[in-house]
């Protein structure tokens, strides 16, 4: 599709692991040329992360389809130098160290705009830019912790579940790529740039909209006793005969009274929102009356949002996501791979693209900006840059 949204849109991404390249993902998933601008030693650090799919890092592989790569020695003069030449021809840059280590760099937002006053700027950092902890350490699980996420995970008495999603990492990027193209459009219409400065523990608890309003109204019930987290029979998960995973999501009166009669159990009715163990109890033991198959199967008829839960192999294989888009089995290397869909498929989102080795496109970059053959050669020599020879 030649006419994705952001066709013609120059992002330069410095930002490493989940958060930054997520969000780019997103850019250049939408048309945006997304150029990586990595160290020339290894590059971004998920490069070296199993488990690998055809010799190559399976994160790497799935966080950075369509992109290009150029490595620049960026504590180097000539290599500032560079990148400043090419923050001059981009719309966006995105960053992902902690904060102040941009500026110290020379690459922060101030530099960057006195070469290009429309520049988009773009700053993911853990808690921020500014605040009392703006300079603490953390990964995702520290940030959902701290934004009351990870307190609440889990059943009641037991320790709190490890989510299997980077929450705070993956929501600041979509905070990210939202703020980013509100900003592009501004800059397009005034010339003028943006500062973007999103806190991964902000995004989170940005994500807490539910419980907060629960807290905000009276309630107390914590880990697996809130309205939406097993509080209650209607919105719970149960489990099978065969010990299988079956969920259930009533909460709708028509639903609760469509699964009371579809079970002949017009019982039920009174217990939808009850907080009575034994209550619950009842529910359970009326979804443990049946294997997991033979639930699927009694599925098929009805509709009171119930779902049998399953396992990842089968989400990827499942005929809705396949219709959708959303599973996309591709090559890399000799090996198969799987990337997901974008959502936004009707934005031609779902083209596949190649993921960039370290520094492939450092030359092309570089001749854009009138470096010569023989200079390019002279800074890979100097360790200014990494790069195939043009």
């Amino acid at each position: 599709m030649s006419d994705k949204p952001l066709r013609g849109v120059r992002v330069l991404d410095l930002s490493r692991l989940l958060p930054g390249p997520f969000c780019t993902l997103l850019l250049a998933d939408l048309g945006a040329e997304v150029v990586k601008v990595e160290d020339v030693q290894g590059g971004d650090y998920i490069r070296s992360m199993g488990p690998t799919i055809g010799g190559q890092s399976a994160y790497f592989l799935a966080l950075n389809a369509g992109k290009k790569s150029v490595a620049l020695n960026l504590k180097s003069p000539a290599g500032l130098g560079l990148f400043m030449r090419m923050a001059s021809r981009a719309d966006i840059v995105v960053e992902g160290f902690r904060p102040g280590t941009a500026d110290r760099l020379g690459i922060g937002y101030q530099a960057v705009k006195t070469a290009n006053p429309r520049i988009v700027y773009c700053s993911i950092s853990g808690y921020g830019q500014d605040g009392p902890e703006r300079d603490r350490a953390g990964h995702d699980l520290n940030y959902i912790a701290r934004a009351g996420i990870l307190g609440l995970c889990g059943r009641p008495g037991g320790a709190p579940a490890i989510p299997p999603v980077q929450i705070a990492d993956l929501s600041s990027a979509m905070f990210a790529a939202l703020g980013i193209t509100a900003a592009l459009r501004e800059s397009e219409r005034t010339g003028e740039g943006r500062y973007l400065d999103i806190g991964m523990m902000d995004s989170a608890l940005a994500w807490m909209v539910m419980p907060v309003a629960e807290y905000a109204a009276g309630e107390r019930g914590g880990r697996g006793r809130l309205p939406l987290t097993g509080k209650h029979p209607c919105y719970n998960v149960y489990r099978t005969k065969d010990g299988h995973d079956i969920c259930l999501a009533a909460l709708e009166s028509k639903f609760w009274e469509a699964f009371c009669r579809s079970m002949g159990r017009e019982d039920l009715l009174p217990l939808q929102f009850s907080e009575r163990p034994e209550d619950l109890a009842a529910v359970e033991a009326l979804f443990a009356g049946r294997t997991r198959d033979e639930w699927a199967q009694f599925l098929k008829g009805t509709d009171f949002c119930c779902e049998v839960v399953p396992n990842l192999s089968e989400v990827l294989i499942s005929p809705q996501a396949k219709h959708r888009g959303l599973v996309r089995d591709i090559r890399s290397g000799d090996q198969a791979n799987i990337l997901l869909g974008h959502p936004l498929r009707e934005c031609g989102a779902n083209e596949p693209a190649a993921c960039p080795g370290h520094g492939e496109h450092t030359a092309e970059a570089l001749g854009e900006l009138g470096v010569t053959d023989r200079e390019l050669a002279e800074l890979e020599a100097a360790g200014i840059v990494r790069g195939r020879s043009r």
